[in-house]
């Protein structure tokens, strides 16, 4: 299995809309990327580092996953300029992307 994380740094006086990320940016990204090939979606909300009074290092992540790397290739190539094109409607952090083997 694959994995692609988009993670989102808790920046200080960025903004990031969860009800958006949440609700229509989900819509869509399962709208453009169920058939081809995504698996299944898991988010992350940071609440806080290693010391629990410190800020997490990310206020969000999302991990996409599919089956095989080809299938992250081919999904982004036709999908990703309507899925990174609605990210100014839900922040003004930039995204990290990593696509990763999931071995455990």
């Amino acid at each position: 299995m694959i994995r692609v994380t988009v993670s989102y740094r808790n920046e200080p006086d960025k903004k990031f809309d969860w009800d958006y990320f949440t609700g229509p940016h989900m819509e869509l990204l399962h709208r453009e990327l169920d058939h081809r090939g995504m698996v299944r979606v898991e988010i992350d909300k940071g609440i806080s580092a290693a010391d629990p009074s410190a800020p997490a290092p990310f206020i969000a992540a999302a991990h996409l996953i599919f089956n095989t790397v080809e299938d992250v290739h081919t999904a982004f190539m036709a999908a990703g300029r309507p899925v990174m094109g609605d990210v100014p409607n839900y922040t003004d952090i930039s995204p990290t992307l990593q696509i990763s083997e999931m071995i455990g």
